[in-house]
């Protein structure tokens, strides 16, 4: 596995339930700010169901694709408190 897949799973393991990241504050994190579009190829790659991918949105709040499927990330996402509303994340749980 890649160095820059390793930091990338690591970084959306610790995202916490009923929150998320985009793809680019999770590039900007592992140290590549400009590597949006590899963070979706890294987690569209991920066998490990203890990583959350799920939790990684577009930074427009769009959903964005989920190996599972668009609609078995929403309802992830939904279970988890976040309110999507024609296919945007508006806002983030609240506890």
């Amino acid at each position: 596995m890649s160095l820059f897949r390793e930091k990338v799973f690591k970084i959306v393991k610790k995202i916490p339930q009923g929150s998320f990241l985009t793809y680019k504050e999770v590039a900007r994190l592992a140290g590549f700010s400009r590597a949006y579009r590899a963070v979706g190829n890294a987690l569209n790659k991920n066998q490990n169901p203890k990583i959350p991918c799920y939790r990684v949105i577009k930074s427009n709040g769009e959903i964005g694709g989920y190996k599972g499927g668009t609609k078995k990330k929403i309802a992830l996402l939904k279970k988890e408190g976040i309110i999507i509303e024609n296919g945007k994340i508006t806002s983030r749980a609240t506890k």
